[in-house]
């Protein structure tokens, strides 16, 4: 199901979900458009690089972040972006632009160390070296704070290419149990890194923001906002 748009107007410009869409998009016709290869194995991030079984190009200190910023190809970075620029606006207005890019990287990292743990622990010594990329995880946080800060919202969304509004709570229900299950398929199965697709990284991901955005609430630090439209 794709996201067209949700039912709450940003109060604001959102000014880091476009800096980081920006930097993204920069990334991806600059620097992987000329050689993708190599700029996939350079800048992705490597599991065996945590517990020293094979040298990345880069430590995994920093490598965490560059994958961040890559993709592998133009459904994955056009996929990853469509979702942050629906959802990731009223996060930021929920969080604050500070506050909101230091949890976008927080949750890219813990999203990272998540898959990247259920890889050393369960995987073969061949799936530690498939490299990770891009800013799934990250926005997997967001979806989870989304999630809880506006259940009430209304997603717009093609189903058979039928637009149809749905409830955000069961849209973003719904994707968390796909990504929970499919995650758990690959572990009984032993295929930790070949579906092509970090699902728990988007299960670590959507945990953390959900999480953080449940502690949040509970403080009064961000409040709950309804709709303003309920689509069609």
């Amino acid at each position: 199901m794709i996201p067209l748009s949700d039912g709450i107007a940003a109060r604001r410009f959102p000014l880091v979900t476009g800096a980081l869409i920006a930097a993204n998009v920069a990334v991806f016709l600059f620097y992987e458009l000329p050689d993708p290869e190599a700029a996939i194995a350079h800048a992705s991030f490597y599991p065996c690089g945590v517990v020293n079984s094979c040298r990345p190009p880069e430590p995994w200190g920093i490598g965490w972040i560059t994958a961040m910023f890559v993709h592998a190809g133009w459904d994955h970075i056009l996929g990853n972006m469509l979702f942050l620029a629906i959802f990731g606006k009223n996060v930021e207005d929920a969080f604050g632009r500070g506050g909101y890019l230091v949890f976008y990287f927080a949750g890219g990292f813990f999203a990272t160390m998540a898959q990247t743990a259920m890889t050393l622990l369960f995987g073969a010594p061949s799936d530690a070296r498939i490299p990770t990329l891009g800013a799934s995880g990250a926005i997997a946080a967001v979806l989870g704070a989304y999630f809880m800060v506006y259940p009430h919202s209304w997603v717009l969304t093609l189903v058979l290419w039928l637009p149809i509004s749905i409830p955000a709570w069961f849209y973003l229900g719904a994707w968390f149990l796909y990504q929970f299950f499919e995650s758990n398929f690959a572990l009984l199965e032993g295929n930790m890194g070949g579906s092509g697709v970090a699902f728990f990284a988007h299960v670590g991901g959507f945990g953390f923001g959900a999480v953080v955005a449940g502690v949040l609430l509970d403080v009064g630090e961000i409040t709950r906002r309804r709709a303003r439209w309920y689509g069609m």
